[in-house]
């Protein structure tokens, strides 16, 4: 059977708070991760990386702070997506929050790693197995996040309260993260790399949240049972 109900406009602020929300953790990840860590940490030569923390170790230090405020905007974008999409599907918005929510709970556990390195420098070697071990961690978390974003794609899909485009782009993007999460358990040595090209899914959330912010379309919620 085919029906159509009407629900309320999507929440103007919590698109805004989506959106900008989103737009932060993209601004801090890439300022944390590529501008202050990544230039600092050579994988598989633990002297050369102490010796780089060591004579940038604010550097080090702000980079780590940025990830973990990321981590924390998490929660907000999982709540923001929740106002939105609970009106569709609220059992599957609940659970889609919780998966983000858990993800980024697994990233400050990763994090705690990268914290704990600038008093590990003495020792080059436990330096970089701490930063090892925040990669593997943060890579497994991934598939609690890949799993978030397959669930607000199905929404979206389902529901029609997200253009079924971009469900299908999140999705893709979940997919990518999953496979990466997943390469890392069962390959040794195994570098993400298929996020890198499906990751286009959340930049086109973050652009539709905030167009639906400024123009706070009535939308209708259409499914099939």
């Amino acid at each position: 059977m085919t029906y159509a109900t009407h629900i309320p406009p999507i929440s103007r602020s919590a698109a805004w708070v989506g959106g900008v929300s989103l737009l932060l953790i993209a601004v801090l990840a890439a300022a944390g991760n590529f501008g202050a860590l990544a230039p600092l940490i050579t994988a598989g030569d633990a002297a050369k990386t102490a010796a780089a923390i060591s004579g940038s170790g604010l550097q080090f230090r702000i980079g780590v702070l940025c990830m973990i405020l990321a981590a924390i905007l998490d929660v907000v974008v999982a709540a923001a997506l929740l106002r939105i999409l609970e009106q569709a599907n609220r059992m599957v918005a609940l659970t889609a929050a919780w998966f983000r929510i858990a993800y980024a709970a697994v990233f400050v556990v990763a994090l705690s790693q990268l914290a704990s390195v600038p008093n590990l420098l003495p020792n080059p070697d436990r330096a970089l197995d701490a930063i090892d071990s925040y990669n593997v961690i943060w890579r497994v978390g991934l598939m609690l996040f890949a799993m978030h974003l397959v669930l607000v794609g199905y929404v979206a899909v389902r529901t029609r309260i997200l253009p079924r485009w971009l469900g299908i782009l999140v999705g893709i993007a979940g997919a990518g993260y999953f496979v990466d999460g997943a390469g890392t358990i069962l390959q040794p040595d195994y570098v993400p790399s298929i996020s890198t090209v499906t990751f286009i899914g959340e930049v086109a959330l973050i652009g539709w949240l905030l167009w639906t912010a400024i123009r706070r379309p009535k939308l209708q919620l259409s499914s099939t049972r």
